[in-house]
């Protein structure tokens, strides 16, 4: 009976213990803290594939032994997206090239990513003589199926070449050449054998598939089945890693949740999100866009908010790097889009490192260093009243 009573008082002892820490364990961020996790209602297998792919983007790190380089930029996918958000001065890459439109002429000489690091007895790569570069911070990963499921005919129905409707803006789409290991959907709209592309700081990549390929080959030196070109020596040679995972790394990426905007209620941000509009900034950065078909049923034709058109700006001269991918100008960049911009600061070290490259440090720089076409809502926007500008400030900290 003396052990029992023991054996009772151990038990009850532990359970005060574990109630007790687990009361000073933190709490769980809200949903809307985060910018990583799946989208609602993915089936079983979908979340396999969802888990493997995150395993593979965050966890896995290439060493020398696992292929990694000989030059290269990072070691591992998730080394530049921190919580899948936007990158940092410290992984901003280096893109190189021409000033005109008539293709990369520098890719037989590692163009056009620079590959900064190189493994023991090797040389990072350097920029040839010759070609011009632009600096591009990662952007976030959130929202990413959402934006690659939006139709051509939707992209065109919102450029304006001629700016017919006299606002002064004139979207256009980047036309560019695609790999072949791409299927493009019988929709797909091509002109001269060029195609609408939407993902990258320019809008030159086609699809999540070309985004990762590219991401895997030229960022960390690793080939594939679809990028089998090593960036060093320029020859073909074995995929070292798998199309299984490759294929992982996309779904991972199609099936991320899009950001959930905070202080929905807020009358201050409610204000702030009319006199965005007002002020014209969603003439570019489009509130609502919606998908098409997907076999992922959590993504097909769904409306979402992304605070993007996907088009190709004229930025002014002062965003002008001389720097051009694809049918882009130097000086137009595609709609940055916005969403998940108020968690920013949590992927860059505490602080805000906006536009193409990082250069503005807040959101009131990043809106005064537009120009081109948005020299007008810069206008408006210098000209708001304090509280006004306040508003702004808090709707865009709760995209």
């Amino acid at each position: 009976m003396k052990n029992f009573y023991i054996a009772f008082i151990i038990i009850i002892t532990g359970i005060i213990l574990i109630q007790a820490c687990s009361k000073l364990e933190p709490a769980a961020l809200a949903d809307d803290q985060l910018l990583d996790g799946p989208v609602d209602g993915l089936n079983y297998e979908q979340n396999g594939r969802f888990l493997a792919g995150d395993n593979a983007f965050n966890n896995e790190i290439f060493t020398v032994e696992k292929g990694v380089g000989p030059i290269f930029v990072a070691t591992s996918c998730g080394s530049c997206h921190a919580g899948d958000g936007k990158g940092h001065p410290f992984t901003t890459l280096t893109r190189f090239g021409q000033v005109d439109e008539t293709g990369n002429h520098f890719l037989d000489k590692g163009g056009p990513q620079l590959q900064n690091r190189a493994i023991p007895g090797y040389l990072p790569e350097t920029i040839p003589a010759g070609a011009t570069f632009s600096k591009f911070t990662p952007p976030g990963n959130t929202g990413l199926g959402f934006l690659e499921l939006v139709s051509d005919q939707d992209i065109l129905a919102m450029a304006d070449p001629d700016d017919v409707n006299g606002d002064g803006i004139s979207g256009v789409p980047n036309w560019n050449t695609i790999p072949a290991y791409i299927n493009p959907s019988v929709n797909a709209v091509t002109q001269n054998g060029k195609y609408i592309c939407r993902f990258g700081r320019k809008g030159s990549i086609f699809n999540l598939l070309q985004q990762t390929a590219n991401a895997y080959n030229q960022d960390i030196g690793i080939t594939s089945v679809f990028a089998i070109t090593d960036v060093y020596d320029h020859q073909e040679t074995d995929p070292e890693v798998s199309t299984q995972t490759v294929n992982n790394v996309v779904f991972y990426l199609q099936t991320l949740k899009a950001p959930i905007q905070r202080n929905q209620q807020d009358p201050a941000s409610i204000n702030g999100g009319t006199v965005f509009t007002q002020i014209g900034c969603e003439s570019c950065h489009k509130q609502t866009l919606k998908t098409g078909y997907s076999p992922v049923q959590s993504l097909s034709y769904k409306e979402f908010h992304p605070y993007t058109d996907l088009l190709l700006h004229d930025m002014g001269s002062g965003l002008d790097d001389g720097y051009t991918e694809g049918s882009a100008k130097t000086h137009e960049w595609r709609t940055a889009p916005l969403w998940g911009l108020g968690l920013s600061p949590k992927s860059q070290g505490g602080g805000y490192f906006l536009l193409h490259d990082g250069r503005a440090t807040s959101i009131e720089q990043a809106v005064e260093m537009h120009g081109g076409e948005a020299t007008e809502a810069r206008r408006n926007y210098s000209s708001l009243s304090p509280a006004d500008k306040d508003a702004l400030l808090k709707f865009l900290k709760s995209l």
